[in-house]
């Protein structure tokens, strides 16, 4: 009787030691075939952000022009929708120098104009940053492009509606306009200097206040429309793994894994006894 349970006993170990290598085996191999283990990367901190790019508010703003219909009562009236869309791209690359110019390349290829760079640091620690405008008609498919160079750990899209904007500063135009032509002919009635002066003082300030919505509407004009790609592309270099270093990393993986499974076995034999257990109290009843 001794002897059959030891023999059990010895059974069970032996299969848990051939589970622990098969893992540990397979983990080595894995490692070997595969990037992300053969090698470590020394700046995994390294990141990049979009909404922190140095100058980005003294940029002129991209905006684009969309045809929408809108029902209107008893017919159907079309518009213009003015609109601001903007993709952000967050990359990294260990073959930085080759990356970029295929980012330059595509950039180019889909007649995007660079409006903001920045790139800094040293060899296997460099960071580019890039803000393009990009024709409207292009946009999806130079953003669908991009995400696809290097290893793309962020991306989004980001659209927003600047009809009204656009509609506030017309009025606002007009308002102005309307105010300068008043004071113009309150000038030609004359009066004192101080009066004269103060025409004058305000008349200047309108024009100055025109010429900045002249800005700003002159950034909704259709015939210098883009959407915006904001880029961020980080090299990080990556060193070899010794064999040694292979085989700690495997033994750690195996042991957490192992100990994760002989877990879940052991809860699962102890749910399955206290089944048992409860089926046959039943039944004995």
């Amino acid at each position: 009787m001794k002897e059959a349970l030891r023999k059990k006993y010895l059974k069970v170990i032996l299969v848990l030691v051939l589970v622990f290598a098969a893992l540990f085996i397979s983990r080595l191999l894995y490692g070997n075939f595969s990037n992300t283990d053969t090698t470590h990367q020394n700046n995994v901190t390294h990141t990049g952000d979009t909404s922190g790019f140095v100058a980005d508010v003294a940029l002129r703003k991209n905006y684009a022009t969309e045809k929408v219909l809108n029902n209107d009562g008893p017919s159907i009236v079309q518009s213009d929708q003015k609109y601001e869309k903007i993709a952000d791209i967050i990359s990294y690359t260990t073959f930085f120098d080759q990356k970029e110019k295929v980012l330059r390349n595509e950039i180019e290829k889909y007649q995007g104009l660079v409006q903001f760079e920045n790139k800094f640091g040293n060899e296997g620690h460099r960071t580019l940053r890039l803000i393009v405008g990009v024709p409207p008609k292009n946009f999806d498919s130079i953003y669908q492009s991009l995400i696809q160079i290097g290893h793309t750990v962020s991306k989004q899209v980001t659209k927003n509606d600047k009809t009204n904007e656009y509609r506030e500063l017309n009025a606002k135009r007009e308002t102005l306009e309307k105010v300068k032509n008043a004071l113009m002919e309150l000038k030609s009635k004359g009066g004192t200097i101080n009066d004269f002066i103060q025409l004058e003082n305000r008349i200047l300030e309108i024009e100055q206040e025109l010429q900045m919505l002249g800005v700003n509407l002159g950034n909704f004009d259709t015939e210098n429309e883009f959407c915006t790609v904001k880029i961020v592309l980080n090299e990080k270099n990556q060193i070899p793994l010794s064999q040694l270093d292979k085989i700690y990393s495997g033994l750690g993986w195996t042991l957490t894994v192992y100990l994760k499974l002989l877990a879940i076995l052991s809860l699962l034999m102890f749910f399955t006894y206290l089944t048992i257990t409860s089926i046959q109290k039943l039944n004995n009843k």
